[in-house]
């Protein structure tokens, strides 16, 4: 199999520098069978269970509680699953990638599920949302792939602060579930999805057209001109040139 080159990975989240610390102490004691596979399922399985404590809380609000809870599981299994693999040097940086972030898709798909079905969140903002998610990741994982740095956060936010904000949200709905803009009375998760929905819009057309401006210049246009005259030159005589 051909050699694979992982792209740099760049964090400037607020928790970043205390987060890493605190993931390499705990990979350093988790048990050997727990694995960073589990760890990335468990993950997954948070968010299923996030998405369904938003759309239990509707009728039972103490179901907020447990979106608290089950945000923190997620947090410990989708943010140790890469740190026990650099620890124990049991890397697979494509099958890592790839299963860790598909099943990111499928958490955000679980969460705004849950809060459209719950009546917290409109549907159609819900899907704003997911949509403004999907096409941010879109234009990570090409600058991944295209630029070779994975930027896991914009303007100070990263998944952990994200996940606070979330948590924070959720318990903010037992005391006030409403809020007034001016003066437009509107559901919280409401407001707070359209701000979402705008800024990771926004965030991508940022990064897109940085991202532009640096493939361009890396890959200049040769001119026409340039490229006649060395199609009119003679194979060997490139080959001479080489040599020289």
């Amino acid at each position: 199999m051909e050699s694979f080159k992982d792209a740099a990975r760049s964090n400037t989240g607020l928790l970043a520098a205390m987060e890493k610390r605190a993931l390499v102490r705990i990979a350093g004691r988790l048990p050997g069978w727990v694995g960073s596979d589990h760890l990335t399922g468990l993950g997954l399985f948070a968010m299923m269970m996030v998405g369904a404590s938003f759309a239990l809380s509707g009728r039972l609000p103490i179901m907020l509680w447990w979106v608290v809870f089950w945000l923190a599981v997620n947090w410990f299994g989708d943010s140790l699953d890469g740190t026990v693999a650099r620890v124990r040097q049991q890397l697979r940086p494509r099958y890592g990638f790839y299963i860790d972030h598909i099943f990111d898709s499928f958490g955000a798909l679980f969460v705004l599920a849950g809060l459209a079905l719950s009546g917290r969140m409109a549907p159609l903002i819900a899907a704003a949302v997911l949509i403004a998610y999907f096409l941010l990741s879109i234009e990570i994982y090409l600058a991944t792939y295209c630029v070779g740095r994975f930027e896991m956060s914009h303007w100070g936010l990263g998944p952990t602060e994200l996940r606070i904000v979330l948590a924070v949200g959720a318990l903010m709905l037992l005391v006030k579930p409403t809020v007034t803009i001016a003066g437009m009375r509107l559901p919280l998760f409401d407001a707070g999805g359209i701000v979402a929905a705008a800024g990771m819009l926004f965030t991508a057309i940022v990064a897109m057209v940085r991202h532009i401006r640096t493939l361009y210049r890396a890959e200049p246009l040769v001119p026409r001109a340039a490229v006649k005259v060395l199609h009119d030159i003679p194979d060997h005589a490139l080959c001479v040139a080489k040599e020289h």
